[in-house]
């Protein structure tokens, strides 16, 4: 009871540090029984990395496979010109098949997630046109699902490659790596 005084408290500091207050109330899973979580991101000499999780906030068992069909859009909510495909699509030499051939079948209980992996290059070329970033991402998980929009917290800021690999669904159970290079 004292520790519910405390928080009930806070509404005020929180609003002084322009924070939203944390509320009790669960948030009503969306139409389709899974929600968008923005995963950890890397980027390295220009390369970038981030990871899409799909998490199953229904009641029950929910099956991917495959590729998220993804969509990229600005601030405005128009979308970005970019060539999205499995693989590393060419953002980066990967040494390897390129897309992985026959990705597993993901099987998700209420509670778990699965990831899908995002690569681009930051790269500003001259003649290139103006450089695009992506704030939302919308994400088909699979054929027939509803369409999910994501608002990112950290920018897809492809600057004019026009171009964005993406990995299959995986399962953080499943010992393989979330990027789409498929190395660790």
């Amino acid at each position: 009871m004292a520790l519910a005084g405390l928080v009930s408290g806070c509404g005020a500091t929180f609003e002084a540090l322009g924070e939203a207050y944390p509320s009790a109330e669960p948030v009503p899973c969306p139409e389709g029984g899974v929600r968008l979580m923005e995963g950890e991101g890397n980027a390295a000499m220009g390369v970038r990395v981030a990871d899409v999780q799909l998490l199953n906030c229904g009641s029950g068992v929910y099956e991917l496979e495959g590729y998220p069909e993804v969509r990229l859009l600005d601030r405005e909510r128009r979308p970005v010109e970019v060539s999205v495909a499995p693989g590393s699509n060419g953002v980066m030499a990967t040494g390897g098949d390129d897309p992985e051939p026959a990705p597993p079948k993901v099987v998700l209980r209420p509670g778990q997630a699965a990831s899908t992996g995002l690569l681009w290059r930051n790269l500003v070329t001259s003649g290139g046109g103006p450089a695009a970033e992506g704030w939302l991402l919308e994400v088909v998980p699979k054929p027939g699902a509803p369409r999910l929009t994501l608002e990112l917290e950290h920018a897809v800021d492809l600057g004019t490659t026009g171009r964005m690999g993406l990995s299959p669904w995986r399962s953080p159970f499943s010992g393989a790596s979330g990027n789409p290079t498929g190395s660790s």
